[in-house]
């Protein structure tokens, strides 16, 4: 297994750079393949609005043909002015709500980047988190480059650094602590993933629409683990895009996300039943600990082909 896990780094694993933005739109214009960006957003007006305006100015406007053809932030429920904010620096904006309202919305990041399927047209579906800081469009461009210069890959994640307090690389404590041991120990094939839970990935929607999608903080592991099982290791890729700087969750959020990444582990691996899908977390009040309860997620969106609407879209 080591041997090919060595062989998909040296094969699947490229850098942003290995692909200008010139020859991007030349296989773009040649192939007229289209791109749809999708941001989920909660809160985000502080960084939303930035990486709006770069994706337009970069990868949209004035360009011969642009590299981004549809940009979507999907608002899931914001108190603040996200939603303002998305739209004023060039984005179409969906609440969470509106898209496929048949059927009753859900929290978490998964249901949103779900219902955007319904949402958006592009032959690939580039998602990108809201809270970066510091954002590059290389972010975009070096993932959807492999799928439009190479028809065998379907599935591309960012990799980068990710410094926590100045230290590099200690952003990823979920991941360190959580995915990485679970995917060594159960996928081996998926060892050489740098970012497995990174929010920045790049797929066709051929592939997107075939997969079910955790609702909650386990979609990027579910996702990626089910990639591999549909379409096998060697149609999935990473790119290094250099440093992702982000708003950090504190230990308490950590924790779960932590126990919904597991959860999602553990339905695929036996797709048995959920003993306590609960997890219990403790805060220190007045009079001592104080335990608080929270729900694991547990719900799963089925895969959009096999939706009514999404169908009839499709036929239409």
């Amino acid at each position: 297994m080591l041997q090919e896990v060595e062989r998909w780094l040296a094969e699947r694993s490229w850098a942003a750079a290995d692909r200008p933005l010139a020859q991007l739109i030349e296989r773009k214009r040649a192939t007229g393949t289209t791109v749809s960006v999708v941001l989920p957003a909660l809160d985000e007006e502080a960084t939303v609005g930035e990486i709006v305006e770069v994706i337009r100015r970069e990868l949209m406007d004035g360009l011969p043909v642009p590299l981004v053809d549809e940009l979507l932030v999907v608002d899931s429920g914001s108190t603040d002015r996200t939603a303002e904010v998305a739209a004023k620096a060039g984005a179409r904006v969906e609440h969470r709500d509106g898209i496929l309202p048949r059927v009753p919305a859900l929290p978490g990041k998964g249901e949103v980047l779900w219902r955007s399927l319904l949402a958006t047209t592009g032959d690939v579906v580039c998602f990108v988190d809201a809270d970066l800081r510091d954002f590059s469009a290389s972010f975009v461009s070096g993932i959807v480059g492999p799928l439009l210069t190479d028809p065998e890959v379907q599935f591309v994640k960012a990799m980068y650094d990710r410094p926590l307090g100045g230290a590099p690389g200690q952003g990823g404590r979920v991941t360190e602590l959580v995915a990485r041991p679970l995917l060594n120990l159960h996928w081996p094939q998926l060892a050489g993933f740098v970012q497995p839970l990174g929010g920045e990935y790049a797929v066709r929607r051929s592939l997107l629409e075939r997969l079910p999608f955790p609702v909650g903080y386990g979609v990027e592991l579910g996702l990626l683990v089910d990639a591999l099982h549909t379409v096998g290791l060697d149609a999935l890729a990473q790119v290094d895009v250099g440093v992702r700087v982000h708003r950090h969750q504190d230990g308490q959020a950590l924790g779960r996300m932590a126990a919904a990444i597991y959860r999602t582990a553990q339905l695929r691996l036996s797709r048995g039943h959920l003993v306590r899908p609960e997890l219990t977390q403790f805060e220190r009040g007045p009079d001592g600990f104080v335990p608080r309860t929270y729900a694991v997620d547990t719900e799963e969106r089925p895969p959009m082909r096999e939706v009514e609407e999404y169908a009839v879209r499709r036929v239409a």
